[in-house]
């Protein structure tokens, strides 16, 4: 049986991190001479948080396993984490609580026809299902259309199957595709980080990390600054090889497949009444034709408008 992974070094690192943030005008304490150290001292978060500095100086070293809830509240409170950072903190107590016994793993499981087949009735926005390690493990054909370089590019898995987190850190035509790389770029390794902290045993997704941070000097980067992030929606932008610039909104939701793995349905759609929505029509009319399935735009095509950013993630 496989070794279970410790979790007190992110617990040590996350913790550390968020209190370097914090400056002691900030937290509202007198200040004076130099400090040694950015942000604040163990024994000024063990005042804010009412525990003592020994007490803290533990907690920080990863000995989390059966800290109160109030306590971890008072901790959460005076390092200002937000509500992100406070479930993030929350997920790596529960996790580590979980080490003494052998956790259940995840399965990865096959998706129902069912959800394939609501998938295919969405007909006019971009329609597809992840897991928690950024797998495509679904979609319809207008987000194949859409992703069409995420398909195309080597980052694939033996299945065909793009995977976000490696197309935006492996490919070098990742800024090329995607507007704001370095938005996306931190977004994923945050969402990576929070699904990391809630699943700790999972095996795929320790391997998919570790290959980030082997081969992406960008992730290793992104990893280590212990960001979370918990996905909400929003908007971004895309240069599409057959499309052109497209400005698409996009919300995911929560979708309650399997007790043993986490899914999630994103939708890609534009604003009504805007050049965007004509491009995606557009795209979704070439993706319903056989010829539109049959010849996939090509990740390395031209896009249709000069301009786009040429550099490429780094190594």
């Amino acid at each position: 049986m496989d070794q279970q992974p410790d979790n007190r070094s992110e617990i040590r690192d996350f913790l550390a991190t968020r209190r370097a943030k914090i400056t002691p005008e900030q937290a509202g304490l007198p200040t004076s001479g130099r400090r040694r150290v950015p942000g604040l001292r163990r024994e000024e978060v063990a005042v804010l948080a009412g525990v003592s500095t020994e007490w803290y100086t533990r907690l920080e070293k990863g000995h989390i396993s059966g800290v109160s809830e109030d306590v971890l509240d008072a901790v959460a409170r005076a390092l200002q984490l937000d509500e992100e950072e406070r479930t993030y903190l929350f997920d790596l107590a529960m996790a580590a609580q979980r080490s003494s016994r052998t956790p259940r793993r995840r399965k990865a499981v096959d998706i129902p026809p069912r959800v394939q087949w609501l998938l295919d009735s969405i007909a006019l926005s971009a329609a597809f299902v992840t897991n928690g390690r950024m797998d495509m493990v679904a979609s319809n054909a207008l987000a194949r259309a859409l992703f069409a370089p995420l398909f195309d590019s080597e980052t694939t898995d033996e299945r065909g199957r793009p995977n976000f987190a490696r197309y935006w850190f492996l490919d070098r035509g990742a800024p090329d595709f995607v507007g704001d790389w370095d938005r996306a770029a931190n977004t994923t390794a945050a969402m990576l980080r929070v699904e990391a902290g809630r699943y700790p045993y999972d095996k795929a997704l320790r391997e998919l990390i570790g290959e980030l941070s082997t081969v992406s000097a960008e992730f290793r980067t992104r990893w280590a600054a212990h960001n979370v992030r918990i996905h909400h929606g929003g908007v971004k932008r895309f240069h599409h090889p057959v499309a052109g610039p497209l400005e698409l909104t996009y919300q995911p939701m929560d979708l309650p497949i399997s007790a043993h793995e986490a899914h999630s349905l994103t939708l890609y759609t534009a604003e009504p009444g805007t050049p965007d929505e004509d491009r995606l029509k557009l795209l979704a009319s070439w993706a319903a034709t056989p010829a539109g399935h049959q010849n996939r735009p090509s990740a390395h095509a031209e896009p249709k408008e000069s301009g786009t950013d040429t550099r490429g993630p780094s190594r």
